[in-house]
């Protein structure tokens, strides 16, 4: 039994040992959110001075370590309400990414996801800890009877003793589920914020989103236009010019007429090789012809240093999500070669029925920027499907690319 498996509801039950195990699972969940109300007081105090002190410059330097804590502090909860109530709680943090070190503080103060993680803090050492503490004091109490009775065994504790049998079991038996659950619901309401805000939120990123897509779709037309237009556009109108020149020699110099239509053979096949670059920059053939595991196999190959590959992704995804997987893999590949002066690398992969997850890895000496232009390249292609890309690349290494794309069957 996973700790932070979905609560299966609130009532009763049966008595008997699923019961029991269930309520002691969720008796355990409740103590860990009392144990958060310790770094919970400290983090709110400090966050308010970051923002009183603000005025004078100190709070901003106070900023730095307070709000990076406080979005872990907040990120385990939003997991952990999420698991217990099988439900995402996105974070939604405005965008710092490119903002200058020292505009960050201003840009946190004026996001509300950030002041609901402060709010969060707030609750979560008043109203969230009261809630939380019961069923643990309820399951607590007989045995702090029961070790009293032990050392003096009067009168006073036996009463106690068994009211807390009689009286505190019975509540803890019937009311830690709801409890714990309303814990969770009151986490899940303070940290995702009102359902108009995630719309907004979501309205926001989709606008942004189609004005990437489509200045991306402009630039790759861009492209595909002066690669024909530089490559199999000019081989052709040789091939053209060359078979003239041949069809006037052919009756007064049949060598030559025939050594130019050798040239034009072997400048239609290098035009044809033209064409063949650019729809492999559309949709690879390979891509095409194995799936998205084989190409990436055949793109590991191509690499030049050693590419473990463990991609497995049960069968064929559709084919922008594969295409757009396998450039932000060939893109994540081609930084490892450039820049991380790697021995090794390895890209794995897989599928749950919702969501495509790949990494991209190396051994190399880290220090990965995620707004250069290639990690942000990737993150621009993969906004178009609501996907993800996460970099942690400490100085020294290792670098590991994560990328997530919404991909239900």
């Amino acid at each position: 039994m996973n700790m932070l498996d979905p609560i299966r509801g609130v009532r009763p039950g049966p008595l008997g040992g699923a019961g029991l195990a269930e309520r002691l699972r969720l008796t355990g969940v409740s103590f860990g959110y009392v144990l958060a109300f310790l770094p919970a007081v400290p983090l709110a105090v400090l966050s308010l001075l970051a923002v009183v002190l603000g005025v004078v410059g100190v709070g901003f330097v106070l900023a730095f370590a307070v709000v990076p804590a406080t979005a872990a502090v907040t990120g385990v909860h939003r997991r952990v309400s999420g698991e217990l109530l099988d439900r995402r709680v996105p974070a939604a943090y405005a965008d710092t990414t490119g903002v200058d070190v020292w505009a960050r503080p201003l840009r946190w103060v004026a996001d509300p996801a950030r002041w609901r993680d402060v709010g969060f803090l707030l609750f979560s050492a008043t109203g969230g800890f009261l809630v939380s503490v019961i069923p643990p004091v309820l399951l607590a109490l007989p045995i702090v009877y029961l070790t009293g009775l032990i050392v003096d065994p009067g009168p006073v504790w036996v009463v106690l003793f068994l009211g807390a049998l009689g009286l505190g079991l019975p509540v803890w038996w019937l009311a830690t589920p709801a409890l714990v659950r309303a814990r969770a619901r009151a986490d899940h309401r303070v940290l995702a914020g009102s359902r108009v805000a995630e719309l907004e939120r979501r309205v926001e990123q989709v606008t942004e989103t189609r004005a990437a897509g489509l200045d991306h779709s402009a630039a790759e037309i861009r492209r595909i236009e002066r690669d024909l237009h530089d490559g199999a556009q000019a081989r052709m109108a040789s091939v053209g010019m060359t078979v003239g020149l041949a069809k006037k020699l052919l009756a007064s110099d049949p060598e030559a007429a025939d050594a130019l239509l050798t040239e034009a053979r072997d400048t239609a096949m290098a035009s044809l090789d033209d064409l063949r670059s650019v729809v492999r920059d559309i949709h690879p053939p390979v891509l095409a012809d194995r799936g998205l595991t084989g190409a990436i196999e055949a793109l590991a190959m191509s690499i030049a240093l050693p590419v473990t590959v463990a991609v497995n992704v049960g069968g064929r995804l559709p084919d922008p999500i594969e295409s757009a997987a396998y450039f932000a893999v060939a893109e994540g590949l081609a930084n490892t070669v450039k820049h991380a002066e790697a021995t090794r690398a390895y890209v794995t992969g897989s599928h749950d029925g919702t969501r495509l997850r790949l990494v991209v890895g190396d051994d190399g000496r880290g220090g990965a920027d995620a707004a250069g232009s290639g990690l942000s390249g990737i993150a621009r292609r993969l906004s178009a499907f609501d996907g993800v890309v996460g970099v942690d690349s400490p100085a020294g290494g290792p670098t590991t690319v994560t990328i997530e794309i919404p991909c239900p069957t």
